[in-house]
């Protein structure tokens, strides 16, 4: 509890460090902010060719919007946990100089990701209405509890990601072969049904899994998502963010000698 005191005393530079990091992303860029669109379509149309055309994923109707409303939140847990990785380090001169609670860093980061990639919703509502696939307002209604379910998952990553890599600088480099290969693990690109049943326990372990298939069963089947998948995530989404704050706080009391 006094660890969400404080960070409530700072809301404040949390806001602004979200603002400022959304503000200088693209800085000095041409397209500047349009990049946030740009980049996920670019990958919607490789991956749409590859595995629509080039190796065909199962006969899925409309492929694109079974991929796309699956791409836009993997991307943001991607980006949580690469770029969240070097939160600290990245910081190491205003962790120097002033005091504040150090985990007002990686939240400012994964907070500011969660902000681009509720930005490229607009993108997969729009591809909704112009191709005509429809919408479940009750289902919809469902929406921001997933999300929350995968924020919370992705600031307990890191949480404990951002902690370890102050330490152990090769962290940073690793998590990018480990997001390739997470992604692949994790029915993104694929249908879960082509998943072999003795891999599937396995599969199941995976919380992205769970959000992944929730966000899919709201967005292309236009259905309420089963409750006890959403329940599994949730909870192993929760533990996660304890776990990453118990690695932080017992990690954090050294950060301005490791920097």
């Amino acid at each position: 509890m006094s660890t969400i005191k404080e960070l409530y005393a700072y809301r404040q530079m949390i806001f602004s460090l979200v603002k400022k990091d959304l503000r200088g992303r693209y800085k000095g860029s041409v397209l500047g902010f349009m990049w946030t669109f740009i980049n996920p379509l670019f990958q919607l149309i490789v991956y749409t060719i590859v595995f629509n055309h080039i190796l065909p994923n199962n006969n899925v109707n409309k492929y694109y919007l079974y991929l796309f409303v699956a791409l836009i939140p993997w991307i943001f847990f991607s980006s949580s946990i690469t770029i969240g990785a070097a939160s600290i380090v990245a910081q190491k001169d205003l962790i120097k100089k002033i005091y504040f609670p150090r985990m007002v860093i990686p939240i400012s980061y994964v907070t500011s990701c969660f902000v681009n990639m509720l930005l490229c919703f607009i993108v997969i509502f729009a591809v909704i209405f112009v191709t005509g696939a429809g919408m479940n307002f009750l289902a919809l209604l469902t929406l921001p509890v997933i999300m929350i379910v995968e924020y919370i998952f992705a600031l307990g990553m890191s949480l404990l990601t951002s902690a370890i890599t102050v330490y152990f600088r090769d962290l940073e480099h690793i998590l990018s072969i480990v997001a390739m290969a997470w992604m692949y693990l994790t029915p993104v690109v694929y249908s879960k049904d082509i998943v072999p049943d003795k891999y599937l326990p396995l599969f199941n372990l995976n919380p992205m899994t769970h959000i992944i298939d929730c966000y899919r069963t709201v967005l292309y089947d236009k259905q309420v998502p089963d409750l006890s998948s959403l329940l599994l995530a949730a909870g192993l989404g929760v533990f996660f963010l304890i776990f990453g704050t118990l690695v932080f706080n017992r990690l954090q009391k050294h950060f301005a000698e490791e920097l």
